[in-house]
């Protein structure tokens, strides 16, 4: 069975969600069983950025809490980047690059056949395209509302993520 990686742009699954569903509330290990489509599922990797605690403690420690429900699952890991403040507020720093080496990297130590790739930013196109030099298939997981069709084309297959494709995956929000 070929194994499959999974890497979500946290960010990107985040906004996504919240515009199509109105929430971001969903069960991640039935998400990246959903996801694996049938391969055998050697990890999935979950990428964001840290917010300040400083500038609010609260959202600080629901995001920390957030992360640590994450780790506890099956192979599941979090891989977190930094913001920095600028003009036109908050930017993630470090997510792109750690998406990209993670997924380049593995792909040349052969740990995966498959790589599943949750996000909807083009800037992705050209890892898409040294991913399968290595001899791996790309599976872009994307959003309508703000999809590239650059990244779109250059993966193998894609995964429409509609509220249809949630369904089964909402969780019971305490908002």
């Amino acid at each position: 069975m070929k194994r499959v990686a999974i890497f979500i742009d946290g960010s990107n699954l985040y906004h996504g969600m919240k515009g199509l569903l109105g929430h971001a509330s969903v069960d991640f290990r039935k998400l990246a069983e959903k996801l694996a489509r049938g391969y055998e599922l050697h990890r999935a990797y979950y990428y964001n950025a840290v917010l300040e605690q400083s500038v609010d403690p609260e959202k600080y420690r629901k995001q920390q809490s957030f992360f640590n429900r994450l780790r506890e699952l099956p192979y599941f890991e979090v891989r977190t980047g930094r913001l920095k403040r600028r003009e036109q507020g908050l930017k993630e720093k470090g997510i792109d690059v750690k998406i990209a080496v993670d997924m380049v990297s593995m792909a040349y130590r052969d740990q995966y056949d498959v790589a599943v790739l949750v996000s909807s930013d083009g800037d992705y196109v050209e890892l898409v395209h040294a991913v399968k030099d290595a001899g791996k298939h790309v599976i872009n997981a994307y959003f309508d509302a703000n999809r590239s069709d650059a990244l779109r084309h250059a993966c193998d297959d894609v995964i429409r993520l509609e509220k249809d494709y949630f369904q089964e995956l909402a969780l019971e929000r305490s908002e």
